[in-house]
């Protein structure tokens, strides 16, 4: 059995954040989300595809930051190229520089329904601003969704805060479940502005899912039948499953989409970009505007990512290390005879634990990414995982004998 990590610096500086910040830390990297007692809660450093702790541990980073990690830690020419654009140009100015132009026409050849677009900077502005302009564009109010979309208000599953006319009009359905949804636009459609899906399911604390045959498809054809909007939200999928999005991999091209994460290599920028008669809505009939949305630092980032991207056919790297790698720690969990799953596989990695009616799977979990993260693999129990370019065939090989090992220590408690 693994020794327990040493992580007194974090603990110590936890004990100090509590006094200065709610929870110490923003959201999901609060230690209870992980493993309390054994996980680090503060990074110092990251290069390629690994972070050290402020104690000094080292890990192989398999959560690449919640997603935005795609190449690794601090490439130099990504870098480089954002520190070429301080010195000698700016990056926070009242009128916006032309490096946006570059970014957009590269964007629009890249995915389908980009035929303009807005950068904007997270994930929940992306979507957020994709319902309003459905809202705008349709003239109508309800919004079908499935997935996870952020943190606003129209979305977010903790409503704490929120009053509940701020949600009312906004509808859940089952991945997969196009009788659902079929349902639910025989009922609500002539008043629904959009229908949000992330393409690929990615809940939270449970396996991915891919799409059913022709459940996307049927999604889009009950969009078209009604008069309503299909939204992708690409937040994670984008730049990952494919350069041009979930929506070329899988076929089926929605109204418009949202991007973000891994499109600058860990660089704060996301995207809403679609069909332009719909984009156009944003001229003068829906408002948007953020005093930092047209920072050029990120804009920088994204086009020399993409750059890369293409150049070393980083998303078929890291497909071909993924296939490798969804093929043995499969054959790993078929051999440890521990009940748990492995989805997500090449491109979002996770290992869930099947639920049982003693609730065995949450001392598996734990007890699980508890033996992990001392043998210094750096996932998350209930968020899914990610592969970078950085990654070596030698980093994910070990990563699985590591996942082996802590499951053969879960067994001890079967």
């Amino acid at each position: 059995m693994a020794n327990k990590l040493n992580i007194d610096h974090s603990n110590r500086l936890y004990k100090e954040a509590l006094e200065l910040i709610p929870g110490a830390i923003l959201g999901i990297r609060r230690p209870y989300n992980f493993v309390e007692g054994e996980y680090p809660i503060f990074f110092e450093t990251a290069k390629g595809g690994k972070v050290i702790d402020v104690d000094g541990n080292e890990y192989l980073d398999m959560l690449c930051a919640y997603g935005p990690i795609i190449i690794g830690h601090r490439e130099e020419e990504i870098d480089n190229a954002v520190i070429d654009q301080i010195r000698n140009k700016g990056f926070c100015m009242s009128l916006t520089q032309q490096i946006q132009n570059k970014l957009a026409k590269k964007l629009r050849e890249l995915i389908p329904c980009c035929e303009k677009m807005v950068f904007v900077k997270t994930g929940s502005d992306a979507t957020t601003i994709g319902v309003r302009v459905a809202r705008g564009y349709t003239k109508r109010t309800k919004i079908l969704r499935c997935g996870y979309h952020g943190w606003h208000s129209w979305c977010v599953e903790d409503k704490g805060g929120i009053p509940e006319k701020l949600y009312e009009d906004v509808h859940e359905f089952e991945y997969n479940d196009l009788d659902k949804v079929t349902k639910m636009m025989q009922e609500y459609g002539n008043e629904v502005a959009a229908i949000i899906i992330t393409p690929i399911n990615h809940p939270g604390a449970h396996e991915l899912e891919m799409p059913k045959l022709g459940f996307l498809e049927g999604v889009r054809e009950l969009a078209d039948k009604y008069g309503s909007i299909l939204i992708f939200d690409e937040i994670r999928t984008g730049f990952r499953v494919n350069l041009g999005g979930a929506q070329k991999e899988l076929g089926v091209i929605p109204d418009l989409g949202a991007f973000g994460k891994a499109m600058a290599n860990g660089y704060p920028i996301s995207f809403l970009g679609g069909k332009k008669e719909i984009m156009d809505t944003l001229i003068k009939d829906v408002f948007l505007s953020s005093t930092f949305f047209p920072n050029s630092l990120p804009q920088v980032a994204a086009l020399k990512t993409i750059e890369i991207m293409q150049r070393d056919d980083v998303l078929g790297n890291i497909r071909k290390k993924g296939a490798k790698f969804t093929k043995n720690i499969t054959e790993i969990i078929e051999e440890s005879g521990v009940p748990c799953t492995f989805s997500g596989g090449p491109w979002m990695p996770y290992i869930t634990f099947d639920p049982d009616p003693n609730y065995l799977y949450r001392k598996l979990r734990e007890e699980f990414y508890r033996q992990l993260i001392r043998r210094k693999v750096f996932l998350q129990p209930y968020h899914h995982g990610y592969i970078c370019y950085r990654h070596t065939e030698e980093d994910l090989d070990n990563a699985v004998n590591m996942i082996g090992e802590s499951l053969k220590e879960c067994r001890k408690l079967m």
